[in-house]
C-alpha cells in the first residue's frame, strides 16, 4: 500500500483518487471548491497538509494553479518521494516546476486522452525524474504509461503536438457541424465527418461537441501554449493553432453565458 495524496478533485483527480482507493492504496486529497469526496479518500485541509509523509503526489488542478499549488507542496514532501504534475502547463512551465529547491522528484504527466471515457486506464505520457514511480502506481490500474526521454517538460512537449491535431479536429468538427446544422443539413455533415473518422465516429463526434463547450476554457489555455510552443520553440507556423485557441475562448465565453454549471 503507497500513501497518495491527490491535489484537484475534479472530475479527473477523483476519478484517479477513486481508483488508488480500489487498488488498496492509502489516499488523502485536497480540492478548495469541489463539492464531493471519492469514498475511502481523506480530504485535508490544505494541500500542504495533505502532501504531509505522502510517497506519491498527484497533481490534477487546472494549468494556472501549477506554480502555487507545487510552491505550497513540495516544500513539505519528505526525502524519495513523488510529485506528478497532470496540469496541462507548458514545457517551460514544467521545466521550471522541475528545478523547484524539493526533496520530492518531479514528473510532468502528460493525459493522452479524455478521462471522462476511459478513467484511470486513460493514456499517459511521463518525463522527469520520478517517472518510472509513476509509471508503477498507475500501470496496474490499466493505464498505458510511456516514459519520455528527458527532463519535465518533455512530455507535455509531446502533448502539446498531439493538441495541433486533435484540439484543432474538435474545433473544425463544431464548426463544421454547427454550419451543417444551421444549413438544415446536419445529417449529411455528419456522414461526412465520420466517414473520414476511425472506429465510431458518430460516438467522437458527439464527444467533440459536448466536450469542448465543457473543457473549452482548460483547452484554450492549452492551445495559447502549444501556439507559443510551435512559434517560439520550434519556429513554425502555428495559424489554425491560434485560431483554435481563439475559438475555444469564444466558446468558453457563450458556454458560461448560457449554462453557468458548466464554468
Amino acid at each position: 500500500m503507497t500513501a497518495c495524496t491527490v491535489i484537484g478533485l475534479g472530475e479527473a483527480g477523483a476519478t484517479y483518487a477513486a481508483a488508488l482507493v480500489a487498488e488498496g492504496h492509502s489516499v488523502r486529497g485536497f480540492d478548495p471548491v469541489a463539492p464531493s469526496t471519492p469514498a475511502g479518500v481523506a480530504r485535508m485541509a490544505t494541500a500542504a497538509q495533505a502532501c504531509l509523509g505522502a510517497e506519491l503526489v498527484l497533481v490534477l488542478t487546472g494549468a494556472a494553479a501549477a506554480r502555487s499549488v507545487a510552491q505550497e507542496c513540495l516544500p513539505v514532501m519528505p526525502e524519495g518521494s513523488c510529485y506528478a504534475d497532470f496540469t496541462s502547463s507548458s514545457p517551460d512551465v514544467m521545466r521550471e516546476l522541475g528545478q523547484l529547491p524539493s526533496k520530492a522528484a518531479f514528473v510532468d504527466v502528460a493525459i493522452l486522452g479524455p478521462v471522462p471515457t476511459q478513467g484511470a486506464r486513460t493514456p499517459l505520457m511521463v518525463s522527469g525524474p520520478g517517472s518510472q514511480a509513476i509509471a508503477d502506481l498507475l500501470a496496474p490500474l490499466g493505464a498505458d504509461v510511456e516514459i519520455a526521454a528527458g527532463e519535465p517538460g518533455a512530455a507535455m512537449a509531446h502533448k502539446l503536438l498531439r493538441s495541433v491535431l486533435m484540439k484543432g479536429l474538435a474545433s473544425v468538427v463544431v464548426e463544421a457541424v454547427t454550419a451543417g446544422r444551421a444549413a438544415g443539413l446536419e445529417g449529411w455533415i455528419r456522414g461526412q465527418i465520420a466517414g473520414q473518422l476511425a472506429g465510431d465516429g458518430h460516438a467522437v463526434i458527439d464527444r467533440f461537441l459536448t466536450g469542448t463547450a465543457k473543457h473549452a476554457v482548460r483547452r484554450s489555455k492549452e492551445m495559447q501554449d502549444t501556439a507559443t510552443y510551435l512559434s517560439s520553440d520550434l519556429a513554425v507556423p502555428a495559424e489554425m493553432t491560434t485560431a483554435s485557441a481563439a475559438a475555444l475562448a469564444r466558446i468558453a465565453a457563450e458556454a458560461e453565458l448560457t449554462s453557468p454549471a458548466l464554468r
